[in-house]
């Protein structure tokens, strides 16, 4: 997480580091418009999936993944910790409530799938994943899943380098510029043995879908700044970065393509209660 001046480190952990978990609302309309959504094939192979129209939304953000199983006929529940961010969410017809999902009160309320669109990071793995199976019905379905972006060369090294350079101090500035689409997947693979590990539902399964995006110049730097490493910056850090990167991108005409690939790792409540 970014080190900044006068602040302490976060905690190693993700679903610890509160402060940058809770810091995409700074600008939540930015990241609503920004954000990619989910395939909608993923969408509909979850709610085919699952036994009923009833969803849980952890870490809803705004409603991005929430307004597609909207529109896939599913009722929709949102839980966020950012009130700024549920606030947005519920004007754009979503009812969410704020809460972390470990104390979030369920007040005996049960639903046909949990799902959690780029935010299980910020569930404590081993009390999120019995939390789900105590709220999901039988049969009932956990989905979580994510993307995973990396653009190309051309534009994620002079990324990295720009934020070497602005905040040296940081994690994010000692990952490399690109890593591997093996590290994400390895990451949900832990996933399903924390879900496992449960015993609460049926062996977990992997889902990867490949897609494609092309962006404009104003289009990357109007979401790089909605991402976790970028959020807590200053602005005269972020603007360095954002220069760095729109001049590297004019050099390739001023648009490139992004390849997407989404990752679930996806599991059914044992029917037993």
């Amino acid at each position: 997480m970014p080190t900044l001046p006068g602040t302490q480190p976060e905690p190693a952990q993700p679903h610890q580091a509160r402060q940058t978990a809770e810091s995409f609302g700074t600008d939540a309309r930015r990241y609503d418009q920004a954000r990619p959504g989910y395939p909608e094939g993923l969408v509909a192979r979850i709610v085919a999936g699952s036994p009923g129209p009833d969803v849980l939304d952890v870490g809803c953000g705004t409603g991005i993944a929430a307004r597609q199983f909207q529109a896939a006929g599913c009722a929709v529940l949102g839980i966020e910790p950012d009130a700024r961010m549920a606030d947005l969410a519920h004007t754009r017809g979503l009812p969410v409530e704020v809460a972390t999902f470990e104390a979030w009160e369920p007040a005996g309320r049960t639903f046909d799938a949990v799902i959690a669109a780029q935010s299980w990071h910020w569930v404590d793995p081993v009390v999120g994943a019995v939390k789900a199976a105590q709220v999901l019905r039988p049969n009932g379905r956990l989905a979580i899943f994510g993307h995973v972006f990396e653009p190309p060369v051309e534009v994620a090294e002079p990324f990295a380098a720009a934020y070497r350079r602005v905040a040296p101090d940081s994690p994010f500035g000692r990952q490399p510029a690109r890593r591997p689409l093996e590290i994400y997947q390895a990451g949900y693979a832990q996933i399903a043995d924390q879900i496992r590990e449960t015993g609460r539902f049926e062996d977990p399964e992997q889902w990867q879908v490949d897609w494609e995006r092309s962006y404009t110049r104003d289009q990357w730097l109007e979401l790089l700044p909605t991402t976790g490493g970028l959020t807590r910056l200053r602005s005269d850090q972020l603007n360095e970065i954002l220069g760095a990167v729109g001049a590297a991108v004019d050099a390739l005409g001023g648009r490139f393509t992004m390849h997407y690939t989404t990752l679930a790792t996806t599991a059914v409540r044992a029917g037993a209660p």
